[in-house]
């Protein structure tokens, strides 16, 4: 039987890369750069891929960093159709992503997804996916930063502050380095272990990291704190903002007793429970604000404030500005 040419392998997967203007470059270098290094490692082209953007002009990244493109979406549509024809199509988007939901790009998504072609976002590539209505029901992935946003935005995407996250064919992850995970998750599906290893050795990587692994910094490092019982407290603030637990719950969930806990809050934080309370809720308000265009009333009840003008008040205070203030001057610095 004759072996096969290494010129005639048809490739493993054709990629397109549909760049989002502001999108960020460190999760798109570390997508495409691994794909680069497997075809070296295998010694054919096993990836290919091009850019495309909605008219086929140059994308501006959120460094400015400009990147020129192949295709355009009506470039794109005819490719569909012939030898050309994506295997998978990876939205690359960062900030500001809410101004840039295009009706085409989701309509042309949907008819990639129509004809079974993967999809994949990076960093908050997600809210374009879900957008186009392709991520109801389904796991995904996006930014931390912008996870409370897209949560409120998007309430049937189960979304996780996971790495990366695959459901039915389509692919998110985080952003930043989780592209170079979930790139090594895709080149371990179709050439195994031995590749992935060659890929991480070239990348200086020692380890591809677990799609479940999370994407901030733990609690004792993120914040310096070692006592667990403090750090036990914190996460039952956090996983609690929209309701927030009054110190009595607290109290009986970790086994103190309320005199225990202002005590060692102090001791460590520097500040009350309530206080530090207040402050993570209102931190989760002020990404609300930068990064959605929910309603400041509702940002208020998702955040457990009883009204508008408690949340104002307490904004104000904390941040020397009005909530609608923060979000008019975030408008301002993106136009």
């Amino acid at each position: 039987m004759a072996v096969q040419s290494t010129s005639t392998r048809e490739p493993a997967r054709n990629v397109v890369f549909f760049l989002v203007p502001e999108f960020t470059l460190i999760a798109f270098a570390a997508a495409i750069d691994p794909l680069r290094s497997a075809n070296r490692m295998l010694g054919y082209e096993a990836y290919r891929w091009r850019l495309s953007s909605l008219d086929g002009k140059p994308v501006r990244a959120s460094n400015n960093i400009e990147i020129a493109v192949n295709t355009s979406l009506d470039d794109e549509r005819r490719l569909m159709l012939g030898k050309e024809r994506p295997t998978m199509v990876f939205v690359c988007s960062g900030i500001n992503v809410e101004k840039h939901v295009n009706k085409t790009v989701s309509g042309w998504l949907r008819e990639e997804y129509s004809r079974g072609i993967a999809l994949g976002g990076l960093c908050t590539g997600a809210h374009i996916l879900a957008a186009a209505g392709l991520l109801s029901g389904k796991r995904c992935a996006i930014h931390w930063e912008n996870l409370p946003g897209f949560a409120e935005a998007f309430p049937k995407a189960n979304v996780f502050s996971d790495l990366l996250e695959a459901d039915s064919n389509i692919y998110t992850c985080a952003g930043g380095t989780a592209s170079l995970d979930m790139t090594l998750m895709l080149i371990r599906e179709d050439f195994g272990d031995a590749v992935v290893n060659q890929v991480c050795e070239q990348v200086l990587t020692d380890r591809v990291r677990s799609p479940s692994d999370r994407q901030r910094l733990p609690l004792r490092a993120r914040l310096g704190v070692q006592n667990s019982k403090v750090l036990s407290i914190i996460e039952l603030m956090e996983a609690n903002l929209g309701e927030p637990l009054s110190l009595v719950e607290i109290a009986g969930y970790v086994g103190l007793s309320r005199r225990q806990i202002e005590r060692l809050f102090r001791q460590e934080m520097g500040r009350s429970p309530a206080r530090y309370y207040l402050e993570i809720r209102l931190d989760r308000a002020r990404h609300l604000l930068i990064q959605s265009t929910m309603p400041v009333v509702e940002i208020a009840i998702a955040c457990g404030f009883v009204s508008a003008s408690h949340f104002s008040k307490c904004y104000r205070e904390l941040y020397g500005r009005a909530p609608q203030q923060e979000r008019a001057d975030r408008k301002q610095l993106a136009a």
